[in-house]
């Protein structure tokens, strides 16, 4: 039996987690319709779940996505219009026609009743990170089984999700971990090159992709600008926003560049892709984490369970001891173990290999 999944706080699904999961079999379904499909369904569930998509990658036989869940508000409501019009746009039209039939029917038999158990319940599914993935794996599943005029599952299990704190080492480094997925595969050299990851969406000057960029990098308004405790957020003129996001982009780029340099051994031979020399030297600039560590396919990244610091991890062990079983519920001392030297400030809730 499957360990309960595990969040950021308890009795809320609030927090910063990165997704993945991968097709059965580890079959190569994602072409670029299928990727284009995937990102746009993406899109429109987190906006139905309100969710925000700090970035992701879409490779040929799995995803990969980082996202905060914010929390619920206080009393949370929205009229009948906007949950409709919030569904309308996440489902696809044959769901969309059907339902809006549906609901024409229910309101000429004056079935109101049963139009306000779907928008409660429609309302419960905001703010919660296991509806946006069982969402998303379901719509897709359902819209390539059409497609492809097959029937059964088509993901390998559940997904995974690893907790990720809100804190600037471990969100760079997860977030550049997902946007070198395609270079550590040999399909690109530049991560810009490979349109379906959020750091390529954000280079075109797709909107939603650089907010979630300006958030992984906090070259946020409040940061840039100040903002004292209690005040109201800082105004910007659209120059100020502009410059803000693009400064945040090029620090970003600096980060990729020196996470993007290829692994050799001991004798000089490259045993994970990276970029060129001509692509680094053009990225980066500036210090960063020892992010040559992310060229490789690292456990700690998809398995860890939680990625931050001891802090971090260690009052998040103090407030969930009874997710734990066997001797670890009552023997275990700290939740923070270490990953290895390399990593620095970064902590595991698991020792893994590899």
């Amino acid at each position: 039996m499957a360990k309960p999944r595990v969040y950021t706080e308890p009795e809320t699904e609030a927090g910063i987690y990165h997704v993945c999961s991968r097709v059965v079999d580890q079959r190569y379904i994602f072409g670029e319709p299928e990727k284009e499909e995937f990102v746009r369904m993406m899109r429109s569930l987190a906006a139905f779940h309100g969710v925000e998509i700090l970035t992701y990658c879409v490779m040929s036989n799995h995803f990969h996505i980082l996202l905060r869940v914010p929390r619920r508000p206080e009393g949370y409501d929205l009229p009948l219009e906007t949950v409709l019009e919030r569904w309308k746009a996440s489902v696809g039209d044959a769901w969309r026609k059907g339902m809006t039939r549906q609901f024409a029917l229910y309101e000429e038999s004056g079935n109101g009743a049963v139009i306000e158990e779907w928008r409660q319940r429609m309302l419960a599914r905001m703010f919660r990170l296991t509806e946006f993935a069982k969402s998303l794996k379901q719509r897709f599943s359902q819209w390539y089984n059409r497609r492809a005029g097959r029937k059964g599952t088509l993901w390998e299990g559940r997904y995974k999700s690893v907790i990720v704190a809100d804190e600037h080492m471990a969100l760079r480094t997860m977030s550049a971990y997902i946007d070198l997925n395609p270079v550590r595969a040999g399909m690109v050299n530049d991560p810009g090159d490979y349109r379906w990851c959020g750091y390529a969406e954000a280079m075109v000057g797709k909107l939603l992709a650089v907010e979630g960029l300006v958030k992984v990098t906090g070259w946020t308004a409040e940061r840039v600008h100040g903002r004292a405790l209690g005040a109201p957020e800082p105004v910007e003129t659209e120059r100020q926003r502009r410059r803000r996001q693009l400064e945040s982009l090029v620090r970003y780029r600096r980060l990729l560049g020196i996470a993007g340099r290829p692994r050799v051994d001991e004798d000089g031979r490259v045993v994970r892709k990276g970029m060129s020399e001509k692509t680094q030297a053009r990225l980066e600039g500036e210090g960063g984490i020892r992010t040559e560590l992310l060229l490789r396919r690292v456990r700690h990244l998809t398995d860890g369970v939680i990625l931050g610091s001891r802090e971090f991890i260690d009052g998040w062990f103090e407030r969930n001891r009874n997710w734990f079983g066997g001797r670890s519920r009552e023997e275990r001392k700290t939740g923070a173990r270490r990953i290895g030297k390399e990593w620095r400030e970064l902590y595991n809730l698991r020792q893994l290999r590899g």
